[in-house]
């Protein structure tokens, strides 16, 4: 199969040109080349096109070649440069070597020109595949470095959105219907929510989301999740999907993915103003432990590939390097956060996946993202009941050290009809579980307390009465941390939570321990 090579020959001479087209040609090259011969067209030609190759004579009556190669690495063309002359002698060929060629060539014998060139445009691939791992541990460094700090500050805000979300349904809840208040009362509410978005994006480019995993059928999800983005994407964008047949199950959270696979096909959609293709296509995927550049990114072994391509405007090699940075943006200001990519990368990072991307300007992009298979059959996926939520008389056990979010929990429960007992750390909420056991009938802990955490106060609580009923919240915390602690799988409220949420998640919970 003949492999495409794009050269640019600084020759004087068209019957030399000829003849070195022709000996790439028989060496199995599909060749597509340019002849220049003085330094104002071999500039024209670098301005004008990409070149994979540059052969260069030595010696021309108006030009030379180690101007031609001053040229070449003044731009920081990485292209291969290779001497073919027929007066270049011994002592020149290896100054030409050490001043920056890579090979040279007697034009009488032009046998070692197609070995050379295959050489060297090896090198270049190996080269610039180091250069691309290289800049992916660095990003790496940066990330972890970003995420500790945003990690951090949105654990604290969690709680204080959760506690001006919970008011604010609760004031918006006792308001007369279409009252003045009511509106102002739902308007605070949307806005925390908004709030509440970016810092759900900002944990996920952290790695700080709470994942509930389970084997799920990543060709369902596409399915369902692409005839919802329908609307989203618009009529514009052709939108084509091809699923691979018995793809085994991922183990990854759904709602997760989901908003992996919008971001990546909203981004597609920018990507292609005026229209274009989008193509989302899954296929089962190996990860070597030797010798496939995406080893040092994900540990080797068998993957779900989910791609998603565009035919838009594509990206230069310095954007490429900056995609998946937090608030990193090409679109205009005051449109969208710059978070989309980096909550991807996030999100596939901590499901101990990777993503890797190529992309050409005005040749379109596309995004691989590879996520571990599972070890079971899918399971059917567990959503919660829309509509009104059932409220209850029992008796629920808070331990929140936020004071505002606390006392917005108690009240929201306390509007369902439970009575309360609220404490402010684990350590006091397991002396209060011992004076009041027979009573309490479930237990809603925070999972990162001072001195005693939630899951440690739930191990002493059940060491008390093992059949109690448990809800975690949280803002941020590693699902395995609490499973191993609790032994077994908990029922967890992502902070900031509303009233809506908290009512049926304690309900649920509830009726299941009946």
């Amino acid at each position: 199969m003949e492999s495409l090579l794009r050269v640019l020959i600084v020759e004087d001479s068209e019957d030399d040109t000829d003849l070195l087209v022709l000996e790439l040609e028989s060496g199995g090259f599909d060749v597509t080349h340019r002849r220049v011969d003085s330094a104002e067209a071999m500039r024209a030609a670098l301005d004008g096109e990409k070149w994979d190759l540059v052969i260069s004579d030595y010696s021309m009556p108006d030009f030379s070649g180690k101007e031609a190669m001053k040229i070449l690495r003044e731009r920081s063309i990485e292209a291969p440069f290779i001497f073919v002359s027929g007066t270049i002698g011994e002592d020149t060929a290896i100054a030409a070597l050490k001043s920056g060629a890579q090979d040279y060539v007697i034009k009488g014998n032009l046998t070692r020109l197609v070995p050379a060139i295959r050489r060297e445009l090896r090198d270049v691939e190996e080269r610039q595949e180091r250069k691309r791992l290289e800049m992916q541990v660095r990003l790496l460094q940066r990330f972890e470095a970003i995420g500790r700090l945003a990690a951090g500050i949105a654990h604290d805000f969690n709680n204080v959105i959760g506690a001006i979300m919970g008011w604010a349904e609760i004031g918006s809840t006792e308001s007369p219907a279409g009252s003045l208040s009511g509106k102002r009362f739902q308007t605070i509410w949307d806005q925390a929510a908004h709030a509440s978005d970016l810092t759900r994006q900002i944990l996920a480019f952290a790695r700080r989301q709470f994942l509930e995993p389970k084997n799920i059928d990543l060709n369902a999800l596409v399915s369902e999740s692409v005839n919802l983005l329908g609307k989203l994407i618009g009529e514009r964008v052709q939108v084509s999907v091809a699923l691979a047949p018995d793809l085994e199950p991922v183990w990854a959270d759904p709602t997760q993915i989901e908003q992996v696979l919008t971001n990546l096909c909203l981004n597609a959609r920018d990507a292609m103003p005026q229209g274009g293709n989008l193509r989302i296509e899954t296929a089962k995927a190996t990860i070597a432990e030797v010798g496939d550049p995406l080893s040092g990114f994900a540990k080797p072994g068998r993957y779900a590939l989910l791609s998603v391509s565009d035919t838009g405007t594509g990206m230069d090699a310095i954007t490429l390097e900056h995609i998946f940075e937090p608030f990193f943006s090409t679109k205009e200001e005051g449109k969208g956060t710059g978070l989309g990519l980096a909550t991807v990368y996030g999100i596939v990072k901590q499901h101990n996946g990777c993503v890797d991307v190529s992309s050409e300007l005005n040749q379109g992009t596309t995004f691989r993202v590879y996520l571990p298979v599972g070890t079971g059959p899918a399971e059917a996926r567990a959503r919660i009941a829309q509509g009104s939520v059932r409220g209850g008389t029992e008796t629920i056990l808070i331990a929140e050290d936020n004071e505002g979010l606390a006392e917005a929990a108690r009240e929201m429960l306390i509007s369902f009809g439970y009575t309360v007992l609220l404490t402010r750390s684990g350590a006091e909420a397991v002396q209060l579980f011992v004076e009041k056991q027979d009573s309490i009938a479930l237990v809603l802990l925070d999972v990162v307390m001072p001195a005693m955490t939630g899951p440690e106060a739930y191990a002493k609580i059940c060491a008390v009465r093992p059949d109690v009923a448990a809800v975690f919240t949280t803002g941020y915390s590693a699902e395995e941390t609490l499973g191993a602690t609790t032994g077994k799988r908990p029922t967890v409220l992502q902070k900031p939570y509303g009233r809506k949420s908290l009512g049926q998640t304690i309900r649920m919970v509830l009726d299941q321990h009946r």
